[in-house]
């Protein structure tokens, strides 16, 4: 019996059913780069090996442009984990000095429902997200990859960098924002990587001689052309994670060799969302889903100049399994409030 399972024998024995709070601080004490990349790796594992349950994400659409929420469930088995995100995008949130993407997650006991633990899904969103597109370059990029590219220089950005920067020994971090103030604030925030960092005016210029490229932008209309990516290039496509949104030329996704994290989520609302409902793409043009690349059923990359794409539109599994390392974490060195609800 395990330590978990033996707290929750001790509760059920003296009817004291708590469900532990954990904060974004919290999270941030608990949650390592190396912890979330083994935990999302390893759900992308499970994806491919058949061994999860992951309902279509749920989208409620605010009226007159105000934002969506999303409910996001999902199982893994070994061990038996089982929860749901919900998260929020709002725009214009920074008028309220909010972020624009605040997540809440619920994990549940398996056998009862009983709601185990909530916690901050905000800090812990940021880094899955991260965790991905470096599990995603892992098989699909070349191993020498030492120019990294980055379109938008958000939140997104700088998860992608870190994350990336762990297992790629870049020379060159070449990055785009809509706005110098955008750029600059980047800069400043990315102290550890100076000495790399080349700001660039156009996307263009972000965009040519990356090995790797990386787009977070919440774009409506292809930004990255064809003619400016190298053969050999790995693409982690971010910011397409809702219908209508897309960053990269149809022609250069034709090129490409298509990963996706879930294939009717990705067709429905992430990058090759908008390509599939103008029937320019066709499921038949997705290579693989990464969990049957991580588990071995199919291979990554396999030839020095094809050019990979990671379309991420975020998935559950990533959340449940990230959010269960933060609670195995929390039990062993007493973080959190415990609270009694019913």
């Amino acid at each position: 019996m395990n330590a978990l399972s033996f707290l929750w024998l001790k509760m059920t024995r003296r009817r004291s059913f708590k469900t532990l709070l954990l904060t974004a601080t919290d999270v941030k004490k608990l949650l390592t780069l190396k912890e979330c990349f083994s935990a999302v790796e390893s759900s992308f594992r499970a994806y491919g090996e058949g061994r999860v349950l992951l309902p279509p994400k749920l989208y409620l659409i605010l009226p007159q442009g105000i934002g969506d929420f999303r409910a996001m469930p999902a199982y893994l088995a070994s061990p038996k984990r089982c929860g749901m995100k919900w998260v929020n995008v709002h725009p214009h949130n920074r008028a309220y000095a909010l972020p624009s993407v605040m997540g809440i997650i619920i994990l549940n006991d398996v056998r009862t429902g009983f709601p185990l633990v909530i916690l901050d899904g905000t800090f812990l969103t940021k880094m899955r997200t991260g965790a991905a597109g470096a599990v995603a370059a892992k098989y699909l990029a070349r191993r020498n990859s030492v120019t990294l590219g980055l379109v938008g220089c958000g939140v997104q950005a700088e998860t992608q960098l870190l994350f990336l920067s762990k297992y790629f020994k870049f020379r060159r971090i070449c990055f785009w924002g809509l706005t110098p103030s955008n750029r600059k604030h980047f800069y400043d925030r990315m102290k550890v990587f100076r000495r790399f960092l080349q700001e660039k005016k156009t996307i263009r210029d972000a965009v040519r001689g990356s090995d790797i490229l990386v787009t977070t932008t919440p774009s409506r209309r292809p930004l990255i052309r064809r003619e400016w990516v190298n053969p050999g290039t790995h693409i982690n496509a971010i910011g397409a994670d809702s219908k209508g949104k897309e960053e990269i030329d149809p022609d250069l996704l034709k090129r490409a060799k298509i990963v996706v994290d879930d294939r009717h989520q990705a067709s429905t609302s992430g990058e090759i969302n908008v390509p599939f409902s103008r029937g320019l793409l066709t499921q038949k043009e997705i290579y693989a889903t990464l969990g049957e690349i991580v588990c071995g059923h199919k291979k990554g990359r396999t030839a020095k100049g094809e050019i990979t794409l990671f379309d991420s539109t975020g998935v559950a599994i990533q959340d449940i399994a990230v959010a269960w390392k933060v609670y195995q974490k929390a039990i062993r060195y007493g973080i959190g409030k415990q609270i009694l609800f019913f």
